[in-house]
């Protein structure tokens, strides 16, 4: 089964949505769970330890996510000065929502190698939902607010220089953000060219001839 057989699909919409609920729940929950095991309560109290996906939904991300096939979930609130290491936890906070996103692509693409779910509509399922979790992980790791890249980003620089960056960066990314989402000046934004060979390539490895 290929991609194009996917898409043409009378079940493609189906596929496409409760993929992206559970791509989305399981990113933001990894984010709320990686905050509460580092000693940060707030998302336990704001009710996003859970795996209800209405707790974790943007509607712009989501929309994103639809049109683009990359997008962004309800970012989860957290209180750095509740960790030990405010700087290096928040880093690793933001890491476990792109982390867990690929993680479960590499163990999808391994169980639909496997005798038992050689079943036509599951291996539809599970290549659509490894696309969605590859994309909303690659596209998150970008270095843009309030992408879980920027956080990490800042967390990997010496704390003054961070406090520079995190002022630019507050300042122009979601005008960043809007730029390469959307194709001012071409047949497909910019977005597309940045993170696109990167998720093919990785499509490539999981599911060889797959791409977006």
């Amino acid at each position: 089964m290929n991609l194009e057989s996917i898409i043409t699909n009378p079940f493609s919409f189906v596929f496409w949505a409760l993929a992206l609920l559970i791509s989305v729940t399981i990113h933001e929950f990894s984010h709320a769970f990686a905050a509460d095991r580092l000693g940060d309560p707030t998302p336990r109290t704001e009710g996003r330890l859970t795996l209800n996906p209405l707790a974790h939904l943007d509607p712009i991300g989501t929309i994103a996510l639809l049109l683009f096939r990359i997008g962004w979930g309800k970012p989860v609130p957290i209180d750095q000065f509740n960790f030990r290491n405010p700087r290096r936890d928040a880093a690793i906070v933001s890491l476990a929502g792109p982390l867990s996103n690929i993680v479960v692509a590499i163990i999808l693409s391994i169980l639909i190698r496997l005798p038992f779910f050689q079943i036509p509509l599951l291996i539809a399922f599970f290549y659509t939902l490894i696309i969605i979790s590859i994309g909303l992980a690659i596209f998150n790791l970008l270095p843009i607010p309030p992408l879980d890249g920027s956080h990490i980003f800042l967390g990997l620089l010496s704390p003054r220089v961070a406090a520079e960056w995190e002022q630019a960066l507050s300042q122009y990314g979601i005008l960043i953000l809007i730029f390469i989402l959307f194709p001012f000046f071409g047949n497909q934004p910019l977005v597309n060219i940045i993170v696109l060979p990167i998720i093919n390539f990785i499509l490539g490895l999981l599911l060889p001839g797959a791409s977006l």
